[in-house]
């Protein structure tokens, strides 16, 4: 191998590297390996990987699922284009904006975005997920994964990763992992509708619900809870018969609250949110209740229309 030149190294064998650049090249990989790190080498204008296939931009989205032979295949797919590769231990896949220097480009045109923003990583059987740039991935459930923090395991299936850019833009990186099932999924059109879980609340709870997570069912920004005060101030308003109190809408709201925690729906005790509570039980039951179509804003005729 001729200094400032690269090729294919003999198995088992290292060469010289390019001036300015350090480290061996790994057996069975051709190129040099930039200063600082391990792995693929670059091949044109992106990083090539062993065993690695590229995805064309017009791939389509992988919300639609991916196939491949082998379980624990990895799709990674942004907008410029993607890579697949099976699993196998220590296997990785850079994604960032500078195109020559990873498998998967990322918001090459938005400097917010990390030039190697984080990395998928193949380790004990499965796929992870760390961040090496300076702004958070965003993944699935809303969780924030920081630069310097564990890794995040990917399930299989369809997983969106986001990262947040210049003058709000979010550059998405579809990830999906296959299972033993190859990864697509029979059309089922003519299969009934599986109905949401549904939870049956009293009239007094609804009431108390509605006017509690009013702020939500308005589709209002960042909303909060109202506190048990304020909501027996509303309802005292709307219902003045009824004698509403502050102790009376915590009991209902309390009651239904430890009845989905006991169906297993989570973040409704103190033990898993921690101290300070604040409003996060409130905050996580309103949610709950919304996204199984328990509430819906419709309801807000039981308190407006009163």
């Amino acid at each position: 191998m001729t200094v400032g030149r690269t090729g294919p190294v003999p198995p088992g064998r290292t060469g010289p590297v390019p001036p300015g650049r350090t480290g061996s090249v790994p057996a069975g990989r051709t190129g040099s390996v930039p200063a600082g790190r391990t792995g693929p080498v670059p091949a044109g204008h992106a990083r090539a990987l062993p065993d690695g296939r590229a995805l064309p931009p017009t791939y389509g989205s992988l919300a639609r699922g991916a196939s491949a032979l082998v379980p624990g295949t990895l799709f990674a797919l942004a907008l410029g284009g993607g890579m697949t590769l099976g699993p196998g231990e220590g296997r990785e896949v850079l994604f960032g904006r500078n195109r020559p220097e990873v498998h998967v480009c990322l918001g090459e045109d938005d400097p917010q975005v990390s030039r190697h923003q984080g990395t998928l990583t193949h380790r004990d059987g499965r796929w992870w997920v760390s961040n090496t740039g300076r702004l958070p991935i965003r993944c699935s459930g809303g969780r924030l994964l920081f630069r310097g923090e564990e890794p995040l395991p990917l399930d299989t299936g369809y997983t969106p990763l986001f990262i947040g850019g210049s003058r709000g833009r979010e550059h998405l990186l579809e990830v999906f992992v296959t299972d033993s099932e190859g990864g697509h999924r029979a059309p089922r059109h003519e299969d009934v509708t599986r109905p949401p879980r549904v939870w049956t609340l009293t009239d007094q709870e609804r009431l108390a619900l509605v006017a509690l997570g009013r702020r939500y069912l308005l589709h209002e920004p960042r909303p909060q809870p109202l506190t048990w005060r304020q909501t027996a101030a509303l309802l005292a308003e709307v219902r003045p018969a009824e004698n509403w109190t502050d102790k009376r809408v915590e009991h209902l709201v309390n009651g239904v609250r430890m009845r989905l925690s006991h169906d297993g729906v989570p973040g409704l005790t103190r033990e898993e949110v921690g101290e300070p509570v604040g409003n996060a039980l409130n905050d996580h039951l309103i949610r709950a209740l919304m996204a199984s179509t328990t509430l819906v804003p419709m309801d807000l005729v039981v308190i407006d229309g009163a």
